[in-house]
């Protein structure tokens, strides 16, 4: 399944999450409900996902933990908060970057209607 494929499933399996469970859980709630749900399509899903950085000959290990990570393709972060943020999208782009991935999406539980937390971040600076 392609990376377009899997961003289909996840944003149809968060969206019947929103419905039927609404705003105002914790993330971490979302987080394993969104999991196991894309699980129950067949596809490997994995939790606060380590990922470690190098820069100039230092390595740390914990730089940052995905949310979530779809067939080693998808990044998914998970929020749950009624305000926005603008560094929200480009923490997401920085995780694409650093793991060299093409898309990762961003879904806030904490809006009103899916519609309004659900962004796409494309990382176009992917090395060839």
């Amino acid at each position: 399944m392609d990376v377009e494929e899997l961003a289909k499933e996840a944003v149809d399996c968060g969206f019947k999450l929103h419905k039927e469970l609404g705003p105002g859980l914790l993330e971490s709630v979302y987080e394993i409900l969104l999991a196991a749900a894309l699980a129950e399509r067949g596809l490997i899903v994995a939790r606060q996902v380590s990922v470690p950085i190098s820069y100039r000959g230092v390595v740390v290990d914990n730089a940052f933990k995905i949310d979530l990570l779809v067939e080693q393709s998808l990044v998914i972060e998970l929020k749950s908060t009624e305000r926005e943020s603008a560094l929200y999208p480009k923490q997401l782009l920085t995780y694409l970057r650093l793991m060299d991935l093409p898309l990762g999406l961003l879904m806030n539980f904490g809006q009103e209607t899916f519609k309004q937390g659900i962004q796409r971040v494309m990382n176009n600076h992917r090395e060839s």
